[in-house]
Formats: structure tokens, C-alpha cells, sequence
């Protein structure tokens, strides 16, 4: 949706009565990653409560129409495209204009938002992938053959690898995304300097008072 028809409902809603964050909540509903700010929302809910009428931007005089430009749009388009971590100061420097100008072509005319990096368990490449899918596809086969058996034999193990690196915050992971583009991802382990691994291994549970004790070494590996 354009900017002017997401305020047109925006508008609509203030119109209905809602509050800013049951518009933001419906609007996330519908729009997902497309949905504007609620700081965006709370505004235009400002404007439209003292007597704002249109949807339209203002009108703007002098410098702020020169500083979005073509020229300097195509600038701060390359710039983001090159790093989508750019902060607002690097690329402000970069083409000579104030931040909030390059905060407004982003967000206004090129349509971007800083979204952080969703978190995922790993980043697989293909090959891992069709892997994971041979094992899961023999798993179900052994499963239906005979289940009595393979749930008897079958093991699991809870693990995990404890990374040597520091984890990157969600500030720094923020990237500029187009409407449109998928929310960028990041792998919650990431290749470090060394880890280890760390894990359980149950086969039988004793009834009290009996216990049983196991010293498990963990190798460290090194990378």
C-alpha cells in the first residue's frame, strides 16, 4: 500500500474511535512487516485529533527539496544496498545532507525500514538441508516398519554447542529491508574461534533411592 492509503486507514480507525495501538494492532494483522511504526501511527492519530483533514505530505520549502533530489536518492539508495547496516550518520556524511533527510528518502522514498534479524537455529546450506531430509525420511520409514522396536532402540539426545564469541546484539544486527524483502535472518550459533559441546544421555530412568552417576569428558574442538 502507498504511505497515503495506509493513512487514509489510519484515519478511518481514528474516525471509528480505536486507540493508537488497536490501530497498530490491526494493521499489523493485515499488513504484517509492512505495517507502519506505532510512533508513526501515534502522530498521524495527533494530527487527525487537532483538526488534520488531508493525507497528503505537507508541502515543503527551500533545502529539504534538494536534499531528495534523484541524485541524491540514487546516493543513499547505493549506499544501503552496499551495507544495509548503515547508520544514519555514515550515510548523511557520505552525501552531505542532515540525518533526518536520509531518514526521510529511506523511509519516505525508497520505502525502507532498520528491521532487526530474526532469529533462527541455524543457517543451513543445501547440502545440510538434504541431509537432515534423508535422515528424517529413513527415521519414518524404520518408524513404520516397526514401531515397537524403533521407539525401544530410538535415542535422542539433548546437546548443544556453548560458542566461544560474544553474541551480536539486536542493534547491531539491524539492516535496511525494502517493502517487500524477507526479514533478514541470523543463526543464534555462529563459526567462532572454538567450542564445545555439551550434552545429556539418558536410557533408563532408576526408581529412588537408586541413582547412577557418569563423569562425561567434553573434548574441546577447535576451529
Amino acid at each position: 500500500m502507498e504511505q497515503t492509503e495506509i493513512r487514509a486507514v489510519i484515519k478511518y480507525f481514528f474516525i471509528k474511535g480505536l486507540s493508537s495501538k488497536d490501530i497498530k494492532s490491526e494493521l499489523d494483522n493485515t499488513l504484517g512487516d509492512s505495517s507502519p511504526s506505532y510512533t508513526t501511527i501515534k502522530t498521524w492519530v495527533a494530527d487527525f485529533k487537532r483538526g488534520r483533514k488531508s493525507t497528503e505530505d505537507a508541502p515543503r520549502s527551500g533545502r529539504p527539496k534538494t536534499a531528495t533530489c534523484k541524485e541524491i536518492v540514487e546516493k543513499v539508495h547505493k549506499i544501503v544496498l552496499n551495507d544495509r547496516r548503515s547508520k544514519l550518520v555514515e550515510i548523511a556524511e557520505a552525501v552531505g545532507i542532515s540525518t533526518e533527510r536520509v531518514h526521510y528518502i529511506l523511509t519516505e522514498v525508497l520505502d525502507m525500514r532498520k528491521l532487526s534479524a530474526r532469529w533462527v537455529p541455524r543457517l543451513l546450506t543445501p547440502e545440510q538441508k538434504l541431509i537432515r531430509k534423508m535422515i528424517s525420511e529413513e527415521c519414518l520409514a524404520r518408524l513404520q516398519h516397526n514401531p515397537v522396536d524403533f521407539l525401544r532402540r530410538f535415542i535422542t539426545v539433548d546437546e548443544t554447542w556453548i560458542h566461544h564469541y560474544s553474541p551480536e546484539t539486536k542493534q547491531q544486527s539491524k539492516q535496511w529491508t525494502a517493502k517487500g524483502e524477507p526479514v533478514p535472518k541470523k543463526a543464534k550459533t555462529l563459526r567462532s574461534a572454538g567450542k564445545v559441546s555439551i550434552g545429556m544421555l539418558r536410557k533408563n530412568a532408576l526408581a529412588r533411592p537408586e541413582t547412577f552417576q557418569f563423569i562425561l569428558v567434553c573434548n574441546m574442538h577447535k576451529f
